[in-house]
């Protein structure tokens, strides 16, 4: 199991996950609309669920069924951002 950041932290990115979280497997830079956590580095603590605002995070197995594709979104941006910072875009484009 492993903790997958959904829409809600779209273009909040708030932080106080990547503050709390013990292995620092958050992470995000200015371009980014949102911050993803790193299937790879993640222990699987939960740290990060409550200190968030917007209640984006959740463990991979009890994700409402209509953010299924942000699994891949944190996975995949750890192998290629540009692409996802795109599908980020196209699932949520930005405001006028």
């Amino acid at each position: 199991m492993t903790y997958v950041i959904t829409e809600a932290c779209i273009d909040v990115k708030d932080k106080s996950c990547i503050d709390v979280c013990p292995v620092d497997c958050i992470h995000e830079v200015d371009e980014d609309r949102m911050v993803y956590i790193d299937p790879e580095e993640c222990i699987d603590c939960g740290a990060c669920v409550d200190p968030c605002p917007v209640d984006a995070i959740y463990a991979d197995d009890e994700l409402p069924d209509e953010s299924a594709q942000y699994i891949a979104l944190n996975a995949d941006y750890f192998k290629d951002a540009a692409g996802v910072r795109a599908k980020v875009d196209a699932l949520k484009p930005r405001e006028a």
